[in-house]
């Protein structure tokens, strides 16, 4: 090859490296001066414009460069990686299987097969090429890291543990590592190693996308609040700036702000959302029922179940057909999920199908209506709505917000959650239903059990203010609120979830430095039957709900069971949920505007016994 070339070529890899893109494109377009179609030349430029995001660019670059050298493993590569990225994933394939028939010891085309065969939900796969790659360089950081990726998603989370720390060892300075082990350890629920090893990512690379949504959730979780107003303010600071800061439900914790929460959902659809294309959908056959299908992750034993099942029993099968898409495996004999199975025309699994597949399943099907019922919570699948499942797309009880995404069309509220004035942040449109948004199981009752205070370790003397809520809801502003109603209350205690070990501890920590000993928190064990957990309710006097948070199927649970629900109305979404149930059922003056006024109302009830029995 020309000396000159040779010199352009490293001038421009050399750029590459620092990540001059400019540069490395003026060293390449010198050389393709020299020489018209040099292949390495084209197949450097193609890298470059990929790492632009020029794809179409960056495929024309690599195409070329393969008319001219067809058996080069390294562009056939870069070729997989840029179709992944254009959603093109059977040309992916293709062309990372041909670059391994070429070279089949090059370990890097390997481990993006492997990262290719997760993303389709083939991890079995996908675990083998990864094994592939670290035999031919055992000391592959990357390879390592991906393959306890795989090892998560099969569930196998010890295991997965273990490759993450062996890539640590590897290269303990690859953010990346550092952060997939704190997802897993935070999902196992050992949160203070994950805070630590989130905290060892954002330190090598404090712009990783959403590690640090990811660090204060968990922090949330075991009420561990160090430093949370400079955490806030940082993620509030960077969700305004349009970073990939949190992911969206994480923010509905910390901020009561309808536009902050449209923007994230945006940044976060967008980064999810593909170009692909399915193309249009067929001529609908004319006569035929309305088909609607759910989609959903939490077809078991989860709160979205526990609301809707009775509704897919109810639906008008005259009219309708209603077919479940199941997202992700129930635990075996689940008896919601055993339930929903027969309360569907069609029950169909696709946790081990990819996106795609399943998108072309819910075409084939002539889906009309598609719901997804799980949105941006845990092991939802969005490319599937970005790809259009169906004609019309719908956001609905599973996640409190806009999904920030321009493939869903409308989103289901009533005039509380959304007024009027606050449509405009919403991407969807919204249908407004005629009382609450939500719905319940109405088989769904107490327990006819004779319980008694004493049972649950609760005072027979003293008023119980209670409040079931998750622990991430919790947050230092609503203990003072909570801490000042107690000492105003001098002859009360408060009832709260167990939720875990470390969380009981933060908790009884925090309100001990507000002045409230431990001994006036008391913690509520979890109950095996939903029953005997609508039924105990009766023993606490007064639910205090969580802002900017609230309580959702919580707040419906205290009030079926007859337990006067307190509650702080916001802007948005997940701020409104209470007030939704309690201008529904008639109780508006449970429904407070300020933290003085919650205050306030929560002291007069507890003082006033006439009162709170009337209502």
């Amino acid at each position: 090859m020309n000396p000159h070339i040779v010199f352009l070529l490293n001038k421009s890899l050399e750029s590459l490296r620092n990540s001059n893109l400019d540069s490395a494109e003026q060293y390449l377009k010198q050389a393709d001066k020299l020489q018209k179609n040099n292949p390495h030349v084209l197949r450097l430029l193609g890298v470059v414009f990929a790492q632009r995001k020029q794809y179409s660019e960056a495929l024309k670059y690599f195409s070329k460069s393969l008319k001219y050298l067809p058996k080069n493993a390294l562009a056939l590569s870069n070729l997989g990686n840029v179709y992944v990225e254009l959603g093109e994933y059977e040309k992916a394939l293709n062309a990372y299987s041909s670059a391994i028939e070429i070279e089949p010891n090059y370990e890097e085309v390997w481990t993006n097969k492997g990262i290719l065969l997760s993303k389709i939900n083939r991890h079995q796969d996908a675990l083998s090429h990864h094994e592939k790659a670290i035999s031919l360089k055992p000391n592959y950081a990357e390879a390592w890291s991906n393959k306890g990726n795989s090892l998560c998603e099969l569930g196998r989370y010890e295991e997965a543990l273990a490759h993450y720390q062996k890539a640590i060892d590897l290269n303990p300075l690859n953010a990346e590592s550092w952060y997939n082990k704190a997802n897993v350890l935070a999902n196992i629920k050992l949160f203070n190693d994950a805070i630590f090893h989130y905290d060892k990512a954002i330190n090598l690379n404090p712009d990783l996308d959403w590690v640090l949504g990811h660090r204060i959730h968990t922090k949330m979780q075991i009420c561990d609040w160090s430093f949370f107003d400079e955490i806030r303010g940082e993620i509030l600071c960077k969700t305004k700036e349009t970073k990939k800061v949190t992911h969206p439900l994480p923010l509905m914790s910390l901020v009561d702000g309808v536009a902050l929460h449209q923007q994230v959902s945006n940044t976060y659809a967008k980064d999810a959302a593909s170009n692909f294309s399915l193309g249009l959908f067929p001529k609908r056959s004319m006569g035929k029922k309305i088909r609607i299908g759910y989609f959903s992750a939490d077809f078991h034993d989860h709160p979205v179940s526990h609301l809707t099942s009775q509704l897919f029993e109810l639906h008008n099968r005259n009219q309708f057909e209603v077919i479940a898409f199941s997202l992700h495996k129930s635990p075996p004999g689940d008896n919601t999920n055993l339930r929903l199975r027969n309360a569907f025309d069609k029950f169909i699994e696709v946790d081990d199908i990819s996106d795609q597949e399943v998108t072309r399943l819910s075409r084939e099907l002539e889906i009309d209506i598609a719901v997804d019922l799980s949105g941006h919570t845990k092991n939802s699948r969005p490319l599937i709505f970005s790809y259009r499942a169906a004609p019309v797309q719908v956001n609905w009880l599973g996640f409190p917000g806009t999904l920030g995404a321009d493939f869903i069309d409308y989103i289901i509220a009533d005039k509380i959650i959304i007024p009027a004035e606050y449509k405009n942040f919403y991407n969807e449109k919204v249908v407004y239903l005629p009382d609450t948004y939500m719905v319940d199981d109405s088989n769904r009752v107490a327990s006819s059990k004779t319980l008694s205070r004493e049972d649950y370790g609760l005072p027979q003397d003293k008023f119980v203010f209670c409040c079931f809520n998750n622990f991430y809801k919790f947050n230092p502003a609503l203990l003072d609120s909570w801490s000042r109603i107690l000492f105003e209350i001098g002859n009360s205690v408060i009832w709260v979830a167990e939720n875990n070990p470390q969380f009981q501890t933060g908790l009884i920590t925090e309100f001990e430095r507000r002045s409230i000993p431990s001994d006036r928190v008391i913690f509520a064990r979890r109950e095996d039957l939903m029953s005997d957990h609508l039924a105990r309710q009766c023993l606490a006097d007064l639910f205090l709900d969580t802002y900017p948070y609230n309580a959702h199927t919580t707040a419906l649970d205290s009030l079926k069971a007859g337990l006067p629900v307190l509650t702080r109305i916001g802007q948005s979404f997940p701020s409104r949920v209470a007030a939704s149930l309690l201008h529904t059922i008639g109780l508006p003056e449970l429904i407070t505007h300020s933290q003085e006024e919650y205050e306030s109302l929560a002291i007069e009830l507890a003082k006033n016994p006439e009162k709170l029995a009337a209502i």
